[in-house]
């Protein structure tokens, strides 16, 4: 197996600031856990994260202005800082891989499974496992660096990632404790 850390929009804005979703909040020291442990045996860390372009993007419409391109909000929380060895792949739809370079990235990576944290299992994780799984990649969730808006939308999204895309569910404690193996 050869897998990377995919951090799905932990951005300032949905986090603390625009967009802010309160469990976003509680999965923070979870998702630090998980992306500062692979960082040692070499597991690469990428973030997709959203960078609207104000007054064009369709998302937009539906959820008012968040994570514009270029701004504070758009920004890696601080807790998650970004280092030289991550990699960062922009995204203006739900999936980190629409229109992106993300799949060629984890094909140079020679990546073969994708390990998802971030917001919201039920959307933009949703739809980032959705074309990981149809590009043929293994999907592992880390059940807790993952959350959405209420506990029915994350129960809903966790259930799907496992029935429909075959997502391996497990919790950070457990993906730490295999790397060191």
């Amino acid at each position: 197996m050869k897998p990377v850390i995919l951090v799905v929009d932990m951005l300032n804005d949905f986090v603390t600031g625009a967009g802010i979703c309160a469990c976003g909040l509680s999965v923070v020291p979870r998702t630090v856990k998980v992306v500062n442990s692979p960082r040692k045996p070499g597991v690469p860390v990428i973030f997709c994260n959203d960078a609207h372009v104000k007054d064009i993007d369709h998302e937009l419409k539906l959820w008012g202005d968040h994570a514009i391109a270029g701004t504070k909000g758009a920004e890696i929380i601080p807790e998650l800082a970004a280092c030289d060895k991550d990699y960062i792949v922009p995204k203006r739809r739900y999936s980190g891989f629409l229109h992106t370079d993300l799949d060629l990235l984890l094909k140079e990576l020679g990546a073969d499974t994708v390990i998802m944290t971030g917001l919201h299992t039920h959307m933009c994780v949703r739809h980032t496992t959705a074309d990981a799984y149809c590009l043929g990649y293994n999907i592992v969730v880390a059940k807790d660096a993952t959350d959405s808006f209420t506990q029915e939308d994350y129960d809903y999204g966790i259930k799907y990632l496992k029935d429909v895309y075959g997502a391996e569910i497990t919790d950070v404690d457990s993906l730490v404790a295999s790397w060191g193996k």
